[in-house]
């Protein structure tokens, strides 16, 4: 079995639960997918690829919008940015990962690994 083909079976499991096209396939996962990565749908990966995949796409897109429409004007320390920019990554990547381990353990998501479609 593809890789795509686990995908298309995990996402077809996903909705079978109830759960939204939004949630088991964000933009950033969808995006990821297009580049090539193979990377599950998050309810199936572990607590940390999810916290620091999303923690840090978060952070520094944050960051940078930050800089560039506000802090860079306001003579803001580019330490500081950095530091708000990673504390505030850590704080949304824990809150998504969380998230979806919590939902995860609602559903009885097994992890990657253990899912095997068909079966």
């Amino acid at each position: 079995m593809t890789f795509d083909d686990k995908i298309a079976a995990a996402k077809d499991y996903l909705a079978a639960k109830g759960i939204s096209h939004v949630a088991y396939a964000p933009t950033l996962v969808k995006l990821l997918w297009r580049l090539g990565l193979k990377v599950p749908p998050p309810h199936f990966a572990g607590f940390f690829g999810t916290f620091l995949v999303s923690g840090t796409f978060f952070g520094v897109l944050w960051g940078a919008i930050m800089w560039f429409f506000w802090w860079s004007s306001h003579g803001t320390a580019l330490t500081y940015a950095i530091g708000i920019s990673a504390g505030i990554g850590l704080a949304i990547g824990l809150c998504v990962a969380g998230y979806y381990r919590y939902a995860a353990r609602k559903y009885s998501i097994p992890s990657w690994d253990e899912f095997t479609p068909g079966v």
